[in-house]
């Protein structure tokens, strides 16, 4: 048997490639939008990519699935949706509990694991006909210290009263595999940095066994205990995971890798890829995001689906950026500024800060709730830097407002937002709440 794992580090995603070396065949399981590693590992290895599934509607990327299928394979999906999470303009098989997809010699058995959303599913895998399985394709079911959050469909895509469903759900999930033997492999669909849960491991792969003996959600047996941590403290979901949901379930044209060509002056709205220390320097019209493993988590919430976006940043970079954002389904990158002549804005270093009499300054926190929750300064005015675009700022646009995040990186985006919004007296904190504290 052939096994590989793809890691994206955007989306802090795990897809795999599963292959019979004996038949040549081979599967995707849960395949991003840019299907070009899968096929390039499966030609090193001499197998032809024949079959096709994934675990269940993705909230954070746009899925591949389609595009496999195009290419010839057969495709699967989970037939546990109902009529909200029902795949559709989609040429696939329907699977259900107990389904089997045979590969070869190879061989994946579905189990219907819902909890972070109702048609999820996991695959236990087999190989060349052996009766004990090798391991668990879990997707968003079991991470490495964590479990599937199950609020997404009410947070990001607006369903209510679907959070606590899913919580019961996933305990139920969790019992579901007591009868499998410790020594079972555990595949996630994602890893740490990624939203779908709220303390996702680092490590790539697990067992059940260690799991059962570490992870927090298979310490608790009380349905109600369980539900009350597995729906605490998760992270605010980007503004675009409802977009995913949407796009995942019915379809999305099939990629393409145009170039990104330049344009003298911004018209759009637009994304500078530059680092904050560059944009504080030399200020553009655009919303400072810079490229890093944390582009995609932090631009999906200012993306609008229905218009085109352009990009500030030297030609190679943006190539890259317009090519991570059709990982997440938006093809509406149109040009890029590459030259900006701007003004810069003004920061001030901690320990000048604390000076500072916070009763007699304006304060505005840019972090998560849970950075908030944890510590903060009283006189502070939270806003989450994400939602800066859709809330109102309730200073006046020319008062002097001290910006700070945890460590500097998203005040630099609330910094840039403000700008655009004509607030004409920011001041950044460097080094965050963090370096003042």
């Amino acid at each position: 048997m052939y096994f590989k794992q793809f890691f994206n580090e955007q989306l802090a995603q795990y897809s795999y490639l599963v292959g019979c070396q004996k038949t040549g065949e081979a599967i995707i399981i849960d395949p991003l939008r840019d299907i070009t590693p899968y096929i390039e590992a499966a030609e090193q290895e001499g197998l032809r990519i024949t079959h096709v599934t994934e675990t269940h509607i993705h909230a954070d990327f746009a899925s591949g699935i389609r595009e496999v299928i195009n290419m010839g394979a057969q495709g699967f999906v989970s037939g546990h949706g109902g009529k909200d999470w029902t795949y559709q303009d989609i040429k696939a098989g329907i699977i259900h509990e107990e389904d089997v997809i045979k590969v070869g010699n190879v061989k994946l058995e579905v189990l219907h694991t819902p909890g972070h959303t109702p048609e999820s599913i996991s695959f236990l895998l087999y190989d060349n006909g052996m009766n004990v399985p090798m391991g668990l394709f879990t997707g968003d079911f079991i991470f490495v210290g964590d479990v599937g959050r199950p609020d997404l469909l009410e947070e990001a895509a607006g369903i209510k009263n679907t959070t606590e469903t899913g919580a019961k759900q996933m305990f139920q999930s969790l019992k579901k595999v007591d009868k499998l033997p410790d020594f079972i492999q555990i595949w996630p669909g994602h890893g740490a940095g990624s939203v779908c849960g709220k303390s996702l491991g680092a490590v790539p792969m697990t067992t059940l066994g260690y799991e059962r003996a570490n992870s927090w959600a298979f310490q608790i047996n009380e349905e109600q205990v369980f539900i009350k941590a597995l729906t605490s403290e998760q992270p605010e979901p980007p503004y675009y995971f409802a977009e995913m949901k949407r796009i995942n379930r019915d379809g999305v044209a099939l990629m393409h890798h145009n170039i990104v060509t330049p344009v003298d002056e911004i018209k759009e709205r637009a994304i500078d890829i530059r680092p904050k220390e560059v944009y504080a320097e030399n200020l553009s019209d655009g919303i400072n995001i810079p490229y890093n493993k944390k582009f995609l988590s932090f631009a999906g919430w200012y993306l609008d689906y229905q218009k085109p976006l352009q990009l500030v940043g030297d030609f190679e970079t943006v190539q890259k950026a317009a090519h991570d954002l059709k990982m997440i389904g938006f093809d509406k990158v149109t040009t890029y500024v590459d030259t900006v002549n701007g003004k810069s804005y003004k920061t001030i270093d901690p320990e000048s800060f604390k000076q500072l009499d916070r009763e007699k300054i304006n304060i505005l926190d840019v972090r998560t709730n849970k950075e908030w929750n944890e510590s903060h300064f009283k006189e502070a005015v939270h806003i989450h830097f994400g939602k800066l675009l859709k809330k109102s700022v309730p200073f006046n646009k020319n008062e002097k407002i001290y910006v700070h995040c945890q460590s500097g990186v998203r005040s630099a985006i609330a910094m840039s937002i403000l700008e655009q919004q004509g607030f004409t007296n920011l001041i950044n904190i460097n080094g965050g709440y963090q370096a003042i504290k």
